[in-house]
C-alpha cells in the first residue's frame, strides 16, 4: 500500500506541499537559501506577503533576464577556475536559475562543474572554499554518523528516494589522492543527476569520508581541510564505511541510491562486490565508465561493418576502468552467443609493468586474472604490443598522459580500414592522446572518444570531424532516475549494458558521420530521460522493480516526474468556496 501512494504521490501536483514548505519562512531567510531565493523575480503581492518588501530593489525580473545577466557576467570570464568559481556561487544563492543556465548551453558549461575544470578545482580546493556544499565524515567520527546525516536538512518533498555521492578522496579523476578536496568530485556529480535527469536537487547529497590522506603537498599545505594525517588503511576504516552504509538507510531507507565514486582500485572492487546485493549502490568508475565506452564501440560498429564479437580491444591500464569495460564488453559478446572463455580471449591489457601475460614476474590483481594470456611475443613497449596483437580498437584510461604515441596511432591505421581509438583518461592533460593526433595521423579514418572534450578537427581535405566525448554523464543520470522510479533493490551490471545499447540506439547516422559516437551533450536532458524510459521497462519486464502499480506509459511516468527550473509561486493557496451565502437566513 505504502508503494501505491508513493507512485501516485510521485505524479500529483505539488502545489499546497511546495507552498507550505516555502512559506514556513518569511523574511531575509528566504532569499538567504539557494532553494527558495529568486532574487528580484519575487512579485510585489510575495514581497508584501513574504516580508522581503524593501529588502529588494523595486525592479520585478523575470528569470529570463535574470538568466541573461548570468550569462553575460560568465561570457566576461575566460580562466576556467573563475568561472567554477562564478558557477558556484550562484549555485550557493540560486538554485533554480544556476540550473536554468547550466541546461540551457550544457555543452559549453559540463566542462567547467564537471571534467575537466572539477579536477583542477579539488587541486585548489581549500583556495576557492566558501560555503560547505556536502557532509564531511572523518574516521574520528566513528559511531556517530547517523546524528551527522540528521544536520543535513532535508525536506522530504514528494517521498523521492535519496540519491547519495560518496567517495574517500583517493583517486581522484587522474589526480591521485586528495583526500577532503576530492568534495568537488560529489558536488560536480550531483549538478549532473538534476541537469541531465531532473532529478531534485534537494534530494541529492554529496558525502565526502576522510580518513587522512597520503599526499604530502597536502599534508604541508595551511589550507588543506582535512585530517592532517596518513591515509588509515586498518580495519577502522573498513568499520566506517560500513557503518556509514548502515546510516544512510537507517536515516533515508533501504532504496537510497548510494554511488561510489573515485576510491582506489583495490577499494572500489572489494566494495562493490561486498555491497551490490546488500544496497541499491554502484560504481561510476567501474561501471558507469564500461557502459559509456561500450556504448561507444557499439557505435563504431555500425562505421565498421563488424559485429562486436570481431573486435579485438587492447587496453593501455588495468584498473578499475579497464577491468569494468571489459566485463562489460564479454556480457555484451556473451549475449550474441560467444562463451565467455572465447569472448575474455578477445581482451588484452597493458599496464605500467607491461603486457598482462602468464608468467610476468611483476603481481597482478585476483580482478585480472580473466584477462591474463599467453605471450604473444617479444613485447617491451605499448607499440610492441599493438604489433603483435593487431587490435581493432585501443582504449587507454590509465591516465598517465600522452601515451597513444604518433607511432601507435600510425600503426592502428595501418592495421585498421577504421581504427577505434579512445583516449578516456580524464582530466584533459591525461588523455592518451588528442582528437587532433588520431584524426590526422590516420587520415581522417579512426573513430575516436575521449574522457575530457575536444573541439571539432579540420583535416587537410577540408573535412570537419566532431569528437565524441564518452562522458559517464550520458549513463549515471538516466540509470540513476529509472533507479529511483522503478524501486531497484540491487542494482545488476545488465541495466548497465542496457543503457549502453540504449545510447548507441540515441546515435543517428547524420551525428555518426560527423565523426561522433555519442548525440550531441546539448541534447542531453532529452538522451537521459529516454534512457531512464528503456531502463525502467527493462527493469519492470525482467522483475526487478518494486515501485507498484508498474505504470501503463512508462515514458509519461518518468516525464511527470522530472524537475524544472521554473520559479513556483510563493503565494497562499487561496480560492472561494462558489454558491456559499455567509448571510443568515431570513425565517
Amino acid at each position: 500500500m505504502l508503494s501505491r501512494l508513493r507512485t501516485t504521490w510521485s505524479l500529483r501536483p505539488c502545489v499546497s506541499l511546495c507552498r507550505w514548505v516555502h512559506t514556513k519562512e518569511k523574511g531575509k531567510p528566504l532569499m538567504l537559501s539557494p532553494r527558495t531565493n529568486k532574487g528580484m523575480a519575487f512579485s510585489l503581492q510575495e514581497r508584501q506577503i513574504l516580508g522581503v518588501h524593501g529588502l529588494l530593489p523595486p525592479k520585478v525580473e523575470t528569470q529570463e533576464i535574470q538568466a541573461l545577466r548570468f550569462q553575460k557576467n560568465l561570457k566576461k570570464l575566460h580562466d576556467p577556475l573563475e568561472k567554477y568559481i562564478y558557477l558556484m556561487g550562484i549555485q550557493e544563492r540560486n538554485e533554480k536559475l544556476f540550473y536554468r543556465v547550466l541546461m540551457e548551453d550544457i555543452e559549453a558549461l559540463m566542462p567547467i562543474v564537471y571534467t575537466p575544470t572539477v579536477g583542477l578545482a579539488c587541486t585548489q580546493y581549500g583556495h576557492i572554499f566558501r560555503r560547505p556544499k556536502g557532509l564531511f565524515i572523518s574516521i574520528l567520527d566513528r559511531g556517530h554518523i547517523r546524528s551527522i546525516l540528521d544536520n543535513w536538512p532535508d525536506t522530504n518533498i514528494l517521498h523521492w528516494r535519496k540519491v547519495v555521492v560518496v567517495t574517500d578522496g583517493e583517486r581522484i579523476l587522474g589526480l591521485g589522492d586528495l583526500g577532503v578536496y576530492g568534495m568537488g568530485i560529489p558536488v560536480g556529480k550531483l549538478c549532473l543527476y538534476t541537469a541531465c535527469a531532473g532529478i531534485r536537487p534537494e534530494k541529492c547529497l554529496p558525502v565526502v569520508i576522510d580518513v587522512g590522506t597520503d599526499n604530502e603537498t597536502l599534508l604541508k599545505d595551511p589550507f588543506y581541510m582535512g585530517l592532517y594525517q596518513k591515509r588509515d588503511r586498518s580495519q577502522a576504516y573498513d568499520d566506517l564505511i560500513d557503518e556509514f552504509m548502515e546510516a544512510v538507510v537507517d536515516k533515508y531507507g533501504q532504496d537510497t541510491l548510494i554511488q561510489f565514486e573515485d576510491f582506489g582500485n583495490h577499494n572500489a572492487f572489494r566494495f562493490l562486490r561486498k555491497y551490490r546485493e546488500k544496497y541499491c549502490t554502484f560504481n561510476d568508475d567501474i561501471q558507469g565508465t564500461a557502459s559509456v565506452a561500450l556504448a561507444g564501440l557499439l557505435a563504431a560498429q555500425r562505421a565498421v561493418g563488424k559485429p562486436i564479437t570481431e573486435h579485438r580491444v587492447l587496453f593501455l591500464g588495468a584498473g578499475e576502468a579497464a577491468l569494468g569495460i571489459a566485463n562489460l564488453i564479454v556480457m555484451a559478446m556473451m549475449e550474441t552467443g560467444m562463451t565467455q572463455a572465447e569472448a575474455r580471449k578477445k581482451i588484452w591489457m597493458y599496464d605500467k609493468d607491461g603486457l598482462l601475460v602468464k608468467g610476468r614476474q611483476q603481481e597482478t590483481d585476483s580482478n585480472q586474472e580473466a584477462f591474463i594470456h599467453e605471450s604473444p611475443g617479444d613485447v617491451q613497449s605499448f607499440l610492441d604490443a599493438v604489433n603483435a596483437i593487431k587490435p581493432t580498437a585501443i582504449i587507454g584510461v590509465a591516465g598517465a598522459g600522452r601515451l597513444f604515441t604518433h607511432d601507435v596511432i600510425k600503426a592502428m591505421g595501418t592495421l585498421n580500414e577504421r581504427p577505434i581509438i579512445f583516449a578516456l583518461s580524464n582530466p584533459t592533460n591525461k588523455a592518451e592522446c588528442t582528437a587532433e593526433e588520431a584524426y590526422t595521423l590516420t587520415d581522417g579514418r579512426c573513430l575516436f572518444a575521449s574522457g575530457s572534450p575536444f573541439g571539432p578537427v579540420t583535416l587537410s581535405d577540408g573535412r570537419v570531424l566532431t569528437p565524441g566525448q564518452g562522458n559517464n554523464a550520458y549513463i549515471f543520470p538516466g540509470v540513476g532516475l529509472a533507479v529511483i522510479l522503478s524501486g531497484v533493490r540491487h542494482i545488476s551490471d545488465t541495466v548497465f549494458l542496457e543503457a549502453a545499447k540504449t545510447l548507441a540506439e540515441q546515435l543517428t547516422d547524420k551525428e555518426l558521420a560527423e565523426g561522433r559516437l555519442y548525440p550531441p551533450l546539448s541534447n542531453i536532458r532529452e538522451v537521459s530521460i529516454q534512457m531512464a524510459v528503456k531502463v525502467v521497462e527493462y527493469l519492470y519486464a525482467k522483475g526487478m522493480a518494486f515501485h507498484y502499480p508498474e505504470p501503463v506509459d512508462k515514458d509519461a511516468f518518468v516525464r511527470a516526474t522530472v524537475w524544472k527550473t521554473d520559479y513556483e509561486s510563493f503565494l497562499p493557496d487561496t480560492y472561494d468556496w462558489p454558491g456559499v451565502n455567509f448571510s443568515p437566513k431570513s425565517i
